[in-house]
């Protein structure tokens, strides 16, 4: 059974920083293109970045230069490392395999607020 457990949301302000997890588990990380999700109140969920199992990396364009993604084959987790956080991050942060998900895990609240 496939398991994702994010952590690492939290409250932050504007031009802050956090950096996201996800533990995996029933699914080797480093052998699947992986991606970061975010939902925000109201807005369907949507892409944020992904990582090849080559290590390459893409960004959706809101995000781009502000967040890196990354990969820890021994610890079967990934990382969403955020800066300069704006008040439009503020969303539910979830991992999952690119294309082909698995179920959702709980995912990670982030809320960026003066």
């Amino acid at each position: 059974q496939v398991q994702f457990v994010e952590s690492g949301g939290g409250l932050v302000q504007p031009g802050g920083s956090l950096r996201l997890s996800c533990a995996a588990s029933g699914i080797r990380v480093s052998i699947y293109t992986m991606a970061w999700y975010r939902q925000a109140p109201g807005k369907q969920r949507e892409l944020v970045a992904t990582i090849t199992s080559g290590g390459n990396t893409n960004y959706a364009d809101a995000v781009k230069g502000r967040f890196t993604i990354s990969r820890d084959n021994a610890k079967n987790t990934v990382y969403l490392q955020m800066a300069s956080l704006k008040p439009d991050d503020t969303a539910v942060y979830y991992c999952n395999r690119y294309y082909n998900t698995f179920a959702w895990g709980k995912g990670t609240l982030v809320t960026v607020s003066s």
